[in-house]
């Protein structure tokens, strides 16, 4: 659990640095930095994706994720608590400018820091043999792209440190019971839909769709279960 709370830690040190810098950027620069982070996102998502074998897993994960997702409206629900969030800020009225979107970043940014190939693999890797190489690494990158979005969007990525936190150490704790559902095979299409949530992630964030990304997450679980039976 330790390099979850190393990660939890980058992630808050990165959005208060992107605070503090909120102001001095114009809005044109938070634009570029932003279509800038899409752009990365989508090519994460893209580059994760292929480390699926089969196309089917992934249709199958992804078609009855979304319709599970959607039935349980988990997007509304992670999009209900940044709701919760955003009025505790309102009712202090102490942050003015740095307060942004609340629910848009609290949301882009939980999805974007918790769904993807060194997650998942960082957190087994923690959980079964104490080896945190890939979240410490993940944590590096993550001090970047918090700074970053936060700039842009406000404080609503500070609060997706607590996500980051339940969810990495979730997955970590429970390392020991998923690792016999996770081999090789398993965890590459695991990947593979992670990355398509991630891509699809990437996609809102340049503006091109608005598609309710966390409706999706219900696929990371139907697609190691598929590969149980393929």
């Amino acid at each position: 659990m330790w390099a979850v709370f190393v990660n939890v830690f980058t992630v808050a040190v990165g959005s208060v640095v992107g605070l503090l810098a909120r102001n001095l950027i114009s809005k044109k620069l938070s634009d570029a930095i932003m279509l800038g982070i899409g752009a990365c996102t989508v090519y994460i998502g893209i580059s994760g994706a292929l480390q699926g074998s089969n196309t089917l897993v992934l249709v199958l994960s992804m078609a009855i994720g979304g319709a599970v997702g959607t039935a349980l409206d988990l997007d509304g629900k992670l999009g209900g608590l940044g709701g919760y969030l955003d009025r505790l800020v309102k009712k202090s009225g102490r942050l003015g400018s740095a307060q942004g979107d609340i629910v848009q970043a609290f949301v882009s940014a939980s999805l974007l820091f918790c769904v993807g190939s060194m997650t998942i693999v960082g957190s087994l890797n923690a959980g079964l043999s104490q080896d945190y190489e890939l979240l410490y690494t993940k944590s590096v990158m993550d001090l970047i792209s918090s700074a970053m979005l936060s700039a842009s969007l406000g404080i609503g990525v500070l609060f997706s440190a607590l996500f980051v936190l339940v969810f990495q150490g979730g997955i970590c704790m429970l390392a020991g019971v998923l690792a016999p559902f996770l081999g090789e095979y398993a965890r590459g299409e695991l990947i593979c839909a992670g990355s398509v949530v991630i891509m699809l992630l990437g996609l809102n964030i340049l503006g091109i769709t608005k598609i309710k990304v966390a409706d999706y997450l219900p696929a990371l679980l139907i697609a190691p279960l598929l590969c149980l039976f393929m």
